[in-house]
C-alpha cells in the first residue's frame, strides 16, 4: 500500500526551472540564516516608514484659489525651489489656519507641518495669503476686504497670529509672510 501523504508532499521533479530547488534538503543553517536575516528586516520596516527623506527647504502653505497656482509656483520657481519644499494648499492660506471661522481646519494643518519637519527637516515655513481672497470674506466680513489698505491690514493681522501660533508650537521653525497680488506680484509682511 502506497503512502499518499508522502507522495503528496514529494518534490515534483518534472519542473526543470525549480527540480534542484525543490529537490534540495533541509538545511537548518540556510533556515535559520534565512529567518533571522527576514526577523531583521521586519524590525526595520517601521523605522523606515518614519525615516527621515532628505532635507529640504520649507513649507509652503498657500490658497486652494485656482487663479494662484501659477502665480504661486513661478514665484517659488523665481526662488530656485522647485522640488525643495513640502506644500499644503487649504482656503485662505494663513486665513484657513488661525481664523475661528475654520477652526476645524487648524489642527491638519498643524499636524501635516509636524509630519514635514519629521520627514523633510524643514526649518522655515512660507505663507503667501492673496488679495480678492473668498476665505477672507467668509472669515471676516466683506468689510475685511473691502478696500486694498483695509484687505492689507487684514492680511496682516492674520499673518502676525500665524507667525505667533507657529511660534508656540514650533519655536525654532521660520517663517515667511507675504500678500501676493492678482498680478503674481508679492508684498512681504511681516
Amino acid at each position: 500500500m502506497k503512502n499518499h501523504v508522502n507522495e503528496a508532499l514529494a518534490p515534483d521533479t518534472s519542473c526543470t526551472c525549480c527540480a534542484d530547488l525543490l529537490a534540495a534538503k533541509f538545511d537548518r543553517r540556510r533556515f535559520l540564516i534565512a529567518t533571522a536575516g527576514g526577523l531583521a528586516a521586519a524590525a526595520l520596516v517601521p523605522s523606515l516608514a518614519f525615516a527621515k527623506y532628505g532635507k529640504f527647504e520649507a513649507m509652503l502653505l498657500s490658497c486652494i484659489d485656482p487663479r494662484f497656482q501659477k502665480p504661486v509656483y513661478k514665484y517659488m520657481e523665481g526662488r530656485k525651489l522647485i522640488g525643495k519644499y513640502s506644500s499644503f494648499v487649504i482656503a485662505g492660506a494663513a486665513i484657513g489656519v488661525v481664523a475661528p471661522a475654520f477652526k476645524d481646519w487648524h489642527k491638519a494643518f498643524w499636524d501635516n507641518l509636524d509630519a514635514s519637519i519629521q520627514l523633510h527637516s524643514i526649518e522655515k515655513v512660507i505663507v503667501i495669503d492673496h488679495r480678492d481672497c473668498g476665505a477672507a470674506r467668509i472669515a471676516y466680513g466683506d468689510a475685511s476686504i473691502a478696500d486694498a489698505e483695509t484687505e492689507t491690514k487684514t492680511h496682516r493681522e492674520v499673518l502676525a497670529e500665524f507667525r505667533k501660533q507657529l511660534k508656540e508650537r514650533f519655536p525654532k521653525l521660520e517663517a515667511e509672510t507675504g500678500l501676493m497680488a492678482l498680478n503674481g506680484k508679492l508684498e512681504k509682511l511681516g
